[in-house]
Formats: C-alpha cells, sequence, structure tokens
C-alpha cells in the first residue's frame, strides 16, 4: 500500500484541482463567455474551455479518490475505535458520492451543450430570448440545459469546499490529544 504521505497528497491535490478549476470555471469561464461579439460564438468559447479543463478534472476526481480510499483503509483501526470518526468518515463519504453525483450529471448537460455549439446564448449557462435583438433564441433543448448548468456550476464547488472543510475536521481528529480523548469517551460510554 502507499505511505501516507502520497495518499494525503493523491487525496488533498486532487481535491484542490476537482474544488478550485470548476470554482473558477463557474466565476471566470462561464461569466467571461458573453464577452464573444456573436452571440453564437459564446457557447462555442465556453465548450472549448469547458472540454478542456475535463480530463484534467477527471485525473483530479480519480487522483481524489485514490488517495481517499487509500487513507479509508488505513484509517479502518482508527474508524472503529475512535468516537465521531465514524461519523465524519461517513459524512465526507456522502458528500464526495454528492459531489461526484453531480460533477456527473453536470457532464451529461455540458455534453449536450457542447454538441450544439453554434447556437445563440447569452452566456455559457445563460440562453437568449427570443427578441433579444439577434432575432433568434437558443434552442429549448440547449437552453433547458443551460439553466440546469447555472445551478450546477455553483453546486459543485460547494459540495467540493464542504469535502474539504470535513477533511481538516477529519485531520483535527488525528491530533493525540483528540485519539486519546475519542478512545477513552468510546471506553467510558461504551459507544
Amino acid at each position: 500500500m502507499a505511505s501516507q504521505p502520497v495518499l494525503r497528497s493523491l487525496h488533498d491535490v486532487g481535491m484542490a484541482a476537482w474544488f478550485g478549476g470548476t470554482l473558477a470555471n463557474a466565476v471566470a469561464l462561464n461569466s467571461a463567455s458573453s464577452a464573444a461579439r456573436v452571440p453564437n460564438d459564446r457557447g462555442a468559447v465556453a465548450n472549448a474551455g469547458w472540454d478542456r479543463w475535463t480530463p484534467v478534472n477527471a485525473a483530479a476526481i480519480g487522483a481524489h479518490l485514490v488517495g481517499a480510499a487509500g487513507i479509508l483503509v488505513a484509517d479502518r483501526p482508527r474508524i472503529a475505535s475512535q468516537r465521531g470518526v465514524a461519523t465524519v468518515s461517513a459524512i465526507k463519504t456522502g458528500l464526495t458520492a454528492a459531489a461526484l453525483g453531480v460533477t456527473a450529471y453536470s457532464r451529461v448537460l455540458g455534453r449536450k451543450v457542447s454538441r450544439q455549439s453554434d447556437v445563440p446564448v447569452a452566456s455559457a449557462t445563460e440562453p437568449l430570448a427570443a427578441g433579444t435583438g439577434t432575432g433568434t433564441a437558443t434552442p429549448p433543448d440547449v437552453a433547458s440545459a443551460q439553466k440546469q448548468l447555472r445551478a450546477l456550476q455553483w453546486a459543485v464547488p460547494a459540495l467540493t469546499g464542504a469535502v474539504v472543510v470535513i477533511s481538516a475536521v477529519a485531520g483535527e481528529q488525528q491530533r493525540s490529544s483528540e485519539v486519546v480523548k475519542g478512545l477513552l469517551q468510546r471506553i467510558t460510554t461504551g459507544a
């Protein structure tokens, strides 16, 4: 098995890229796509950026998952014996699963938008309504996907950010004083 520093590095660097990349793209790329002068170019600009990010994001997610799984296996004895560790591990696993699900669904929607890159849009996550001066509206299927992506673009950084926070809690539980306290609580309460 890989050493703890290697696992922690995979876990942390993978999460940093997953969180930071999706946050940066939501903040910058999606809104910056509206700067393209021609409404039909706006989606293409955003799609090119997201399509370039996708393999990096997949590698980051993979690295995080390998690190997280390795840490989970290595920490099995502590999870079983130290009070509170199993709860934190379960919360972290749930948040990670939710982030994976939202990321996957966002990619499905993104591919739907990406397949029709030569359509008028206001920005990467905002359809263009009819009568906005261009004479053409975003097709309904692309508009629907964009509206969902507008919400999901913030859900992924929120969920991955929550994983970062719960990982900090898990790290604090590894302090020797917390380990002793958790073990004593488990022994004295029998739970």
